[in-house]
């Protein structure tokens, strides 16, 4: 595995920039997870929890990104939480020590919305990016709005060749788990290795035209393609679309364009990032979801990323 006050009134513009988020959690409540891995979650470490500083609805040392409102708790989290995870993230932003037994956590990047934790096993190519707010994971509905930050990009802008905390691997893979194959519930990105077999995989559906190249055809059968796992894991169904950039929220495409149109939940998908890779850099990036249910499908990226 990878991983570790209620405010009665807002200020008028976080209200407004938040009133679509409460939308969002009518939207979504109920979303339970089904969710098939065997292997649960995260070769990555199992972190610490903390608090965020008041009031909840900003991350700590910013008034920028605001965090999910005290009407989302049930589904996003509350701050008094006890998860590894989350007691790691206290730490790292607040300096407030983990609960022993736990160890007080490498904090190898702070910032106003988000830490970077090694995972588990430590190796050059394991790491995490988690949000300085209380958000569970990809179920919180918060994550869909507009307001919330664009942790993808942030993790790709530390995993690359340059980056932050950059991934020194071949390929590089970014991923999230679904509720139910993950074993901490402070959201959590990985920032891992992938395959070469996997990039070359993909390249060869990009050739082919299999995969979407507009976020409203991801869905479609024509764009789902088996992909080979790590370690002999076997082939697995993956629905993908490709994009030129990271700047649109990814959990606001999944939602609108794969969940909802097909009576889905979000606490059941999970999503995969892997760039493409040609000799003159980056040239785009590889959107993958999948659930149980595809046929062949899982709800863990762990079957992609590799992390030891």
């Amino acid at each position: 595995m990878n991983e570790h006050k209620n405010v009665n009134a807002l200020p008028r513009r976080q209200f407004i920039a938040l009133s679509g988020a409460v939308g969002a959690a009518t939207l979504l409540t109920g979303a339970g997870a089904t969710g098939s891995a065997a292997a649960t979650d995260d070769p990555g470490r199992g972190e610490s929890p903390c608090t965020c500083p008041v009031p909840p609805t900003s991350p700590p040392g910013s008034g920028q990104s605001p965090c999910p409102p005290s009407q989302m708790q049930a589904l996003c989290g509350s701050l008094t939480d006890n998860d590894p995870l989350w007691h790691d993230v206290q730490y790292c932003t607040r300096g407030i020590v983990p609960p022993a037994p736990q160890p007080k956590p490498d904090c190898l990047k702070t910032t106003p919305n988000y830490v970077v934790l090694h995972g588990k096993p430590e190796t050059q190519h394991n790491y995490l990016l988690l949000p300085s707010c209380r958000i569970t994971g990809i179920e919180c509905p918060f994550l869909v709005t507009s307001g919330v930050a664009n942790y993808w990009n942030d993790a790709w802008e530390n995993a690359r060749s340059g980056g932050g905390v950059p991934v020194q691997y071949p390929d590089i893979g970014l991923g999230i788990n679904s509720k139910g194959a993950r074993r901490f519930d402070q959201m959590h990105i990985h920032l891992a290795g992938v395959r070469a077999g996997t990039q070359r995989r993909l390249q060869e559906l990009d050739t082919m035209g299999r995969m979407a190249t507009h976020p409203a055809q991801w869905a479609a059968t024509a764009n789902q393609a088996p992909i080979t796992g790590t370690g002999g894991s076997g082939d697995r169904t993956y629905r993908i679309l490709k994009l030129t950039d990271l700047r649109q929220n990814l959990f606001a495409l999944l939602n609108q364009n794969v969940v909802r149109p097909n009576g889905l939940s979000m606490a059941d998908q999970t999503l995969i990032v892997v760039p493409k890779t040609t000799a003159t850099g980056v040239a785009g990036f590889y959107v993958l979801n999948s659930d149980t249910s595809l046929h062949g499908g899982t709800s863990t990226c762990d079957y992609l990323l590799v992390y030891a």
